[in-house]
């Protein structure tokens, strides 16, 4: 689409919704996720899908705008249609992140995996601490701006 001597990208409504509330709802040019393949970016048009989400970062380039908004998600999946809905267990933007509460709980998390021997330890409960510590890892990167700065 023209607009004077621009093109205009098309955009698409995406929502972001978690078990609490409704995170995000706007229209978008473009959205990046990490899927369990890696990170995926999705636009108006994109071919449908439905791709589970690993924790990670989540880039939105709103429309018309230049700079991408980041935030921190916590897996779930993305659903890929006419608009694309992304259900995440979390999601913060970096000024909801307490950098010193993320800390103590990978630091909280690396201390219960040093303790335990393989005699008395669950592997649910291992899975559990090695997610706490990504999830940690993932809020201290998006509080210090992400680990790719898209522009």
């Amino acid at each position: 689409m023209w607009k004077g001597s621009k093109i205009m990208a098309k955009s698409v409504t995406l929502e972001v919704v978690t078990p609490s509330k409704l995170f995000y709802k706007g229209e978008i040019e473009l959205v990046i996720v990490r899927t369990l393949m890696g990170d995926e970016g999705f636009m108006a048009n994109h071919a449908w899908a439905c791709k589970l989400l690993d924790t990670g970062e989540l880039w939105i380039k709103e429309a018309g705008q230049k700079e991408y908004k980041i935030a921190a998600i916590a897996g779930g999946y993305i659903d890929v249609k006419d608009d694309i809905i992304i259900f995440t267990d979390a999601a913060e933007w970096p000024y909801e992140i307490d950098l010193d509460r993320a800390k103590s709980e990978k630091e909280r998390a690396e201390e219960w995996l040093r303790v335990r021997t393989p005699e008395n330890t669950d592997n649910l409960e291992v899975a559990k601490a090695k997610l706490a510590i990504a999830k940690s890892l993932n809020r201290m990167q998006v509080k210090g701006g992400g680990s790719i700065q898209r522009k």
